[in-house]
């Protein structure tokens, strides 16, 4: 849907702040009741807003709103930075992909959780599997981890227009130059499968080091200002591609676990649509985070702690399976698919790709660039492949 992103974040903060001004109010005796502003910048509302909502019923003694919004998130740490400087806190909790926490830790925006409330949070980390657990790492203690999915990279077609789906990178190469303007990804800043893909090229490519984007990369830049020759523009986020990919005027795409499920259990992208795993790839893992910018007062920490250790309970874990939306979505251990509702099982048990399992026993995993390696990814990819194409 477009819209206009300067009156959307003036909407935005000022409802948020309206809102932050009304709970601070009801704070003002300490026993009161908080108000909780969510921002999402990945999508996680769609895992996550029915335990947020189960918290809240839970505890009215503790929160009396919660007030959830949606944002882009490339702009959303320039916009909590201007709303630091002038001492505003109107953000509660952000709920992020890898970017975000990313921008965050590297401009100074997000409030550490660990070891600062270690003794709030006992046990938080043993929750976690060991792939899980090395995503946790990455938030050096300034978010906590509350959905996974193993992620990709993973390739989408349409198997009535694509017969042989390529299965290494010069096979993708090849074949988008063969069918120019039929393969598409979206701006990896802003996209879950996009910075996926950006990141498990070097792992497909032999690249010197996958964790240096500037000095290590040299194959997958040559690769991608190739593949750039042969890709009409780069829409700005996942669901545009996810559309063009439905209607047909797009016959393949790079994806992760999730987007290849869910869009096909919305209907958005036909059930038939196949995915192609690379040969001898690795995944490279993703996670959303639940992070708190700096500012936040005393009152709402304290509630916001006791909300974060509920939401690493099982029983709103196993709500994260969704429809496939982040496959399979809980953080935490022991949370199988016959805890989830039943629709979710319904769902998975339709659109879900039996080889997964195998492909996520068989093949390495990996986790994504640290912060400042994935911002001067995304700063090169912006630079030097997208600046000319992207929407």
């Amino acid at each position: 849907m477009a819209f206009s992103r300067r009156g959307f974040w003036q909407r935005t903060f000022g409802a948020v702040a309206c809102a932050a001004g009304l709970a601070s109010m009801a704070s003002a005796a300490s026993a009161a009741p908080v108000a909780l502003n969510v921002v999402d910048v990945a999508g996680n509302l769609a895992l996550t807003q029915k335990g947020f909502e189960a918290f809240r019923d839970k505890y009215p003694d503790l929160v009396s709103k919660i007030t959830f919004t949606n944002a882009p998130a490339p702009q959303l740490p320039g916009k909590i930075k201007a709303m630091q400087a002038a001492g505003r806190s109107d953000i509660d909790i952000v709920l992020t992909g890898t970017d975000a926490l990313a921008a965050g830790i590297q401009q100074n925006l997000w409030q550490r959780l660990l070891p600062d409330y270690s003794a709030k949070l006992p046990g938080v980390l043993d929750k976690y599997a060991p792939n899980v657990r090395a995503m946790q790492e990455l938030s050096k203690g300034y978010g906590l981890a509350v959905t996974f999915m193993p992620a990709g990279p993973l390739v989408e077609y349409n198997p009535a227009k694509v017969t042989n789906p390529p299965k290494t990178p010069a096979e993708l190469l090849a074949w988008c130059k063969a069918n120019p303007g039929k393969l598409i990804y979206a701006r990896p800043a802003n996209s879950g499968p996009g910075r996926t893909f950006l990141m498990g090229l070097p792992y497909l490519l032999g690249d010197k080091d996958p964790h240096d984007p500037i000095k290590g990369w040299d194959k997958t830049w040559a690769f991608l200002k190739e593949l750039d020759t042969c890709i009409p523009y780069y829409p700005g986020g996942t669901s545009a591609v996810m559309k063009e990919l439905g209607e047909g005027s797009r016959d393949m795409t790079v994806t992760v676990t999730g987007w290849d499920i869910n869009p096909r259990a919305l209907g958005i992208v036909p059930a038939t649509f196949k995915v192609q795993s690379f040969d001898k790839f690795t995944w490279v893992n993703d996670a959303h985070y639940m992070v708190v910018p700096k500012g936040v007062p005393k009152e709402k920490m304290d509630v916001i702690v006791k909300l974060i250790n509920f939401m690493l309970e099982p029983a709103q874990q196993a709500l994260t399976y969704d429809d496939g939306y982040f496959y399979p979505g809980p953080a935490v251990k022991d949370v199988p698919l016959s805890a989830a509702p039943a629709k979710s099982q319904e769902t998975i048990a339709k659109y879900g790709r039996p080889e997964y399992a195998k492909l996520i026993a068989d093949f390495p995993h990996a986790v994504p660039l640290d912060a400042t390696a994935m911002v001067a990814a995304f700063q090169k990819w912006d630079a030097e492949i997208g600046s000319q194409k992207s929407k």
